[in-house]
């Protein structure tokens, strides 16, 4: 079966932003097509991809490297965000479908149960796929592409938020969710700046990748169809 360069694209991403291909990792073609199963051609056209949405650049007589973003940078994206994702909850309050209202309420259950239960490892993903289905619910294509951009990469740059306040951010998605149901646009996008206002997040610390090596990179198969659907 012919994988897809937006499938390549995603899968890469994954691992970029997992921390799996480090900042300034060498991404040669060919170990790219053998890691993932599939020809240079998806790989080529998935490498200009990332690096129009910022996490590849190409180096002169280096080819492709995974992007090193400074801390001025890194605290930028923090700043968009607080401008656009309450702009992008007030929008999805006045424009979601009851589809995507079934999937929030759905994730604000699953989140509020594994935050109960100390499941770490899931609240990351949960969180990230609530704030995508947030955007999708602004129902505005280029809102929705810029929102998902901006987590993408604060959840590559910075650490997750500790287990501790898990709970109580969950209560706080619920309350968003309630808002959004409700069409209650400014009601949505004050709790979402609000939210934004208390995180804490950390710059995420990485050990130096050789630019070199052409692959800084783990041992682990990838997981390659990641892309979730559309609603």
């Amino acid at each position: 079966m012919r994988i897809s360069a937006h499938t390549v694209c995603t899968a890469i991403r994954d691992d970029i932003v997992a921390g799996v291909l480090l900042p300034g990792a060498r991404l040669a073609e060919e170990q790219l097509a053998q890691r993932y199963g599939v020809s240079r051609v998806p790989v080529r056209e998935a490498l200009r991809t990332l690096e129009s949405e910022g996490f590849v650049v190409s180096r002169r007589h280096a080819g492709a490297c995974v992007a090193q973003l400074g801390d001025r940078e890194a605290a930028d994206l923090l700043d968009v965000r607080a401008l656009v994702e309450p702009l992008g909850a007030a929008r999805a309050a006045q424009r979601r479908t009851e589809a995507h209202l079934k999937v929030l309420r759905g994730l604000v259950r699953l989140g509020r149960q594994r935050a109960g239960q100390g499941q770490e490892s899931d609240l990351r993903s949960l969180g990230d796929w609530f704030h995508e289905t947030v955007a999708q619910a602004t129902c505005s294509p280029g809102l929705s592409d810029l929102l998902v951009q901006l987590r993408r990469k604060i959840t590559w740059l910075y650490t997750a938020e500790p287990l501790a306040g898990a709970v109580a951010l969950w209560q706080e998605r619920g309350a968003l969710v309630d808002a959004i149901a409700r069409g209650d646009a400014e009601r949505a996008r004050a709790l979402s700046a609000a939210q934004l206002a208390r995180a804490t997040p950390a710059r995420r610390q990485f050990h130096a990748a050789a630019p070199a090596a052409v692959g800084a990179v783990s041992t682990r198969k990838p997981a390659v169809n990641t892309v979730r659907g559309q609603i």
